[in-house]
Parts: C-alpha cells; sequence; structure tokens
C-alpha cells in the first residue's frame, strides 16, 4: 500500500496527468474513486478486526463485558487522523458493515458505491432489527446497478420505504432516538461570528422559529430600523440570557492576548476561549466595551484599554494574578517563559485540580489535547496517573475532553510528558531543566499497540 501511494505521487504519474487527453482525465477520476471505495472497504475490515481482536483480549483478562472494547474507537480515529468522536462513528460503521451488510460491504470493495453511499444505507438501517437490516441490504445494494444515478434524497427515500414496509415500529423507535439525541452546540465562523445550532424536536424547532418571526414583526412594524435577522437573532439572545439587551450579556470572556496587544496598539492577534484567534483591534475593542458598560453602569469614568494600568507582577516567580481596572474591569496576568512562550507552572498537592490551575491549563491548551480532536476541554487529566503518585502540577496536567479521557483509561494505554531535549520522563525529575526549557508542553500517547502519537499545546499570542 505504501507502494501505492508512492507511485501515485511519482513524477511519471503526474507527468501521465499532465499529457493525458479530456476523456482519459475522466477516466482516471473514475478509477481513482473506484479505489477510494475499495480502499474504505478495507478500512472497515481492518477496524472491525481490531475491535475484535482488543474485546478478545479483554475478555481474556477478565474485563466486564461493559468494559470490553473501550478505547478502539480512539484507536480508529488516531490511525485515520480523526477526531474521537468521529472514530466512534467510524467504528460502529465498520461493524455494520462488516457484520450485518454483506452486500453493501461487496458493493463498496468493488468500487460501485462510494463510502458516504454506504454511510447512508447503514445509518437508515439503524433501528432495524438484524434480519430486517439484511433485507433491506439485499434489496438495495444487491444489485449496485439499481444505484446509478440516484441522489441523496432519493437513496434515503428508497431506504425508508422498504423500511416502513418491513417494520411500521422502526419510524416510532428512529423518532423516539433522534429526540434523544437533541442538542446544542456552538462552533467558530467568519469574520468572529460564531454558529449556535439546536438539534430539536419538529414541534419545538417550529414554535422557537415562529416566536422569533413574530417578535422580529412587531418590533419591524414599530420602526426597529434593525434587519428581520438581526432582530430575530438578538431576540434570541435577549431571552435565552434575561438581559435587556443582547449586547449587554454580562459573562465571563476569556480572551488571551499579550499586553503589547491590549495597551501598545500592537498586531499581534488574540485568543478567544471557544471561538479561536482573534484580530487585535477587535480584542482591544471587546475590553473597550466592557469598560464603557461598566463605566455607564457605576458612573465612574471609563477608560480605554490603551489608558489602562492594571498593576505588576514578577514574571521570573512563576505566580499569577489579576487586578482590577479603574471601571471594574478586571486583567488576569498570566505569564509565558520567554524561550518556549510556555505558561508558568502552579503547583498544588491536591488530588483534584484547583479552579486557578485549572484556568491555567484551559488557556494553555486550549482545546482537547488528543490530536485531531477539536472538542472543548472538560477534564483537567494526569498524564502520569495520580495513583502512581503523579503530582498536580501544569506540567503533569493536561486538557482533555469527557471521551478522551475514558479512553485513555482503557488498558494499554499509556502517556508522557516530553522533556526539553525530546526524552520522556517523570515530570519532577525535569525540575532541574525548567529554566532551560525550550519547547511547549508536549506529549507522548502510546497506544495499546504502541503507535505513538504527539500532542503539543499551541502556541499562544506572542509567542
Amino acid at each position: 500500500m505504501a507502494s501505492w501511494s508512492r507511485a501515485l505521487a511519482s513524477e511519471e504519474s503526474l507527468a501521465g496527468i499532465a499529457a493525458d487527453s479530456d476523456a482519459g482525465l475522466v477516466d482516471r477520476l473514475r478509477a481513482l474513486e473506484e479505489l477510494k471505495a475499495a480502499a474504505c472497504a478495507v478500512q472497515a475490515r481492518a477496524a472491525a478486526a481490531l475491535d475484535a481482536s482488543v474485546r478478545a483480549a479483554h475478555a481474556r483478562a477478565g474485563l466486564p463485558a461493559e468494559k470490553q472494547g473501550v478505547g478502539v474507537g480512539a484507536q480508529v480515529a488516531l490511525a485515520r487522523r480523526e477526531s474521537p468522536a468521529r472514530g466512534g462513528r467510524i467504528l460502529g460503521f465498520a461493524k455494520a458493515l462488516t457484520k450485518e451488510m454483506p452486500c453493501t460491504l461487496k458493493a463498496l470493495s468493488e468500487g460501485r458505491i462510494s463510502e458516504w453511499r454506504a454511510t447512508l444505507l447503514v445509518r437508515e438501517t439503524a433501528c432495524l432489527s438484524v434480519a430486517d437490516r439484511r433485507l433491506v441490504d439485499q434489496e438495495i445494494a444487491g444489485d449496485p446497478a439499481g444505484l446509478d444515478g440516484l441522489g441523496d434524497q432519493r437513496l434515503i427515500a428508497r431506504i425508508r420505504k422498504i423500511t416502513y414496509r418491513l417494520d411500521q415500529a422502526a419510524l416510532v423507535r428512529r423518532a423516539a432516538k433522534a429526540e434523544a439525541d437533541r442538542f446544542v452546540s456552538c462552533r467558530p465562523a467568519p469574520d468572529t461570528m460564531t454558529y449556535l445550532t439546536g438539534l430539536l424536536p419538529v414541534a419545538q424547532g417550529v414554535a422557537v422559529y415562529a416566536a422569533l418571526c413574530r417578535a422580529a414583526d412587531s418590533l419591524r412594524a414599530r420602526g426597529d430600523a434593525r434587519g428581520r435577522g438581526q432582530i430575530m437573532a438578538d431576540t434570541m439572545v435577549e431571552r435565552i440570557t434575561g438581559q435587556a439587551k443582547a449586547d449587554q450579556v454580562p459573562v465571563e470572556v476569556q480572551l488571551v492576548m499579550t499586553d503589547r496587544t491590549l495597551l501598545a496598539g500592537d498586531r499581534e492577534p488574540a485568543y478567544l476561549a471557544g471561538y479561536g484567534v482573534v484580530p487585535a483591534p477587535w480584542a482591544r475593542d471587546l475590553v473597550g466595551k466592557g469598560a464603557r458598560r461598566r463605566a455607564q453602569k457605576t458612573g465612574e469614568p471609563g477608560e480605554s484599554p490603551t489608558d489602562a494600568s492594571h498593576g505588576s507582577g514578577d514574571p521570573s516567580s512563576g505566580s499569577a494574578g489579576s487586578a482590577p481596572g479603574p471601571t471594574g474591569t478586571w486583567l488576569r496576568r498570566l505569564y509565558t517563559a520567554p524561550s518556549s512562550g510556555e505558561l508558568l507552572a502552579m503547583d498544588s498537592k491536591a488530588r483534584f485540580v484547583p479552579a486557578s490551575l485549572a484556568r491555567l491549563i484551559t488557556v494553555r491548551d486550549q482545546m482537547c489535547r488528543t490530536p485531531w480532536c477539536d472538542a472543548p476541554i472538560r477534564h483537567q487529566d494526569h498524564i502520569r496517573p495520580h495513583r502512581d503518585d503523579g503530582p498536580t502540577e501544569a506540567a503533569n496536567i493536561q486538557g482533555l475532553c469527557e471521551a478522551c479521557n475514558q479512553a485513555k483509561e482503557a488498558p494499554g494505554w499509556k502517556a508522557a510528558v516530553i522533556g526539553a531535549s525530546g526524552t520522556t520522563g517523570h515530570p519532577r525529575s525535569r525540575v532541574r531543566k525548567a529554566t532551560t526549557a525550550a519547547r511547549r508542553h508536549t506529549v507522548d500517547i502510546i497506544a495499546p499497540t504502541g503507535h505513538r502519537y504527539r500532542s503539543t499545546a499551541p502556541p499562544l499570542p506572542g509567542t
């Protein structure tokens, strides 16, 4: 397989593309699409085989049934360079495909359908019994030629028609499962905006939208100059937060920026927790708005961020503190090591990470430290377990999402902090090297198979 990859990227292959006719290029695209599909089928077989092997090993080790197979989805995700959540879905897809849908697997192996089409077949039959699922598999994928020319919606409609014919109760089970999966998510959008998405039962979703529409129409009729969409967005914020104005929500916004950006007009971008990198002028404007709102409430004169004075601290001491500005805006000082840009550590003998240290870890790591995982940090995890005398200090703590923290507790998983010289070891053994550290916080993750994956804390503003 490695030789195939080299061949596809070789000078000979690239020259062939440049010299090919239009018809030849189209044929090449189709052949590569079929090769991709066949490779996806092999990946599914490999993932299912890994799951079976790990489950058997866990059973031999005496693990209870509910613990067998824990961590396999995380291994699949790391191998495929996907998020852990995506890895779990890939594993579920692979198991369904290899154990319950032989016709779909055969069509995928032959390059007759794409991985996405196979995913639709697996997804739309998830509520059926194994016997009924195989009937749908045979009827739909048993003749792949019948799928030619079908769009996604037409394929889904055909699957559902057969599904409802086989099992009317499947519709009820599917609706109940969908309702149980309701959620709200927030993800970055371009130009310092966010997508706030809610997956709701249809009656609730329609009711929410109708209420926002009525509010917008009413305010527009009374002369509100904002656009309809703007009013709906502002009304949603006001009703959810209980505030009179959408731009006056008193929430803690963790904005990480250098003193040069805040006080001297530097162009170094800032980092907004839960969003990502934001432009320096936008960050200064956000701080300024907070100061002005505070001044309006207290009657005190507001100051611009570039005029405010916020005390001082000794960067060499490794301490972190906070001081209020004259208008009640609080700035928390976090010092970084000049050579590496790593946040200076705070130590504790406690089993649980103190709030101040947890805040520092969240600022340092920004998101879950597992490679390819973009989930928010939910747990402050001891890299060297506390049960093995792992200290509760910044060097031995990493921010993880709940799923990744649970996955690393499965048998065979290990993690180790990388020292300044690139070697691993106990955090306490590297205290003497603290003054010469030249890298950001880095962790080696060792999967049960022995594969290693490296996780490095992202750079902070100014580093």
